[in-house]
């Protein structure tokens, strides 16, 4: 009996504890809303450069985050497929399902080249020479495809903590402005002004800290993604000199 009285009692003071933390942190909320809205206009200003900045990272963040992993997953498919095929051709129209693919784009733009190279009659290593500068060519604008929108992350990142840094300061100058033209140093004058701009800082780094975390993500996955097409590049080539070697092979045999 007393157990139980215990845990109904226990029960009953958690549930209290958790209901005034949740006010609590109501409030801290409200409060920060209402520092926001009685900032001054730099401090406003600076806000909202803070609020776009996040925003637009937030926004490149969840665009990069689907690109890359549909790359990656068409990548594994198209690779399924070439290191499976008999036929080039074959696997040059099926290239066409895998647009999102970066190794798959190199893949049509060496095999076009080939293509040219063929009807131009060329020895066989000038030939190879020319589809390896398309490969090169192909793979640099992958390259510069998957790292667009990434150098903003590393701005935002890097630029957004001065930022907020600047409204603080500046928020600070119009307290002590304030205290010189009053006269008075107390506490209940300085604080509400020095909170006031503290904000912008927290807004800054809040900002900043998503944007580094995704940049370095997403740039790691980026070279990821690169190792993979130069070892395509590297196979594509080894599987061209090969046919060539065999097709000369069987021309000295006939």
């Amino acid at each position: 009996m007393f157990p139980a009285f215990l845990i109904v009692v226990a029960s009953q003071a958690a549930s209290v504890a958790v209901s005034e933390t949740n006010l609590a942190g109501a409030g801290v909320e409200s409060e920060i809303l209402t520092m926001i809205f009685k900032a001054g206009p730099m401090v406003k200003s600076i806000m909202g450069i803070l609020l776009l900045a996040s925003l637009i990272s937030w926004a490149i963040s969840f665009f990069k985050f689907f690109q890359l992993a549909r790359a990656n997953r068409q990548s594994d498919h198209f690779l399924n497929s070439f290191y499976k095929t008999r036929s080039l051709a074959n696997l040059f129209s099926e290239a066409t399902d895998y647009h999102d693919s970066p190794i798959s784009r190199i893949f049509r733009v060496g095999y076009q080249e080939l293509g040219r190279a063929h009807k131009a009659r060329l020895e066989t290593r000038a030939a190879m020479e020319n589809v390896q500068r398309a490969l090169r060519r192909a793979a640099s604008a992958e390259s510069v495809r998957l790292y667009r929108y990434l150098p903003f992350l590393a701005s935002c990142g890097n630029a957004t903590p001065f930022i907020g840094l600047f409204g603080t300061v500046w928020g600070i100058m119009g307290s002590f402005h304030e205290i010189g033209l009053k006269g008075t140093a107390n506490l209940a004058n300085v604080a509400p002004g020095i909170s006031e701009a503290l904000v912008a800082t927290a807004a800054g780094l809040a900002t900043a800290i998503p944007a580094v975390i995704f940049f370095n993500y997403f740039n790691s996955r980026v070279r990821i993604v690169e190792s993979e097409m130069s070892n395509f590049m590297a196979d594509f080539v080894n599987y061209l000199e090969r046919d060539f070697l065999k097709r000369s092979q069987g021309q000295q045999e006939s």
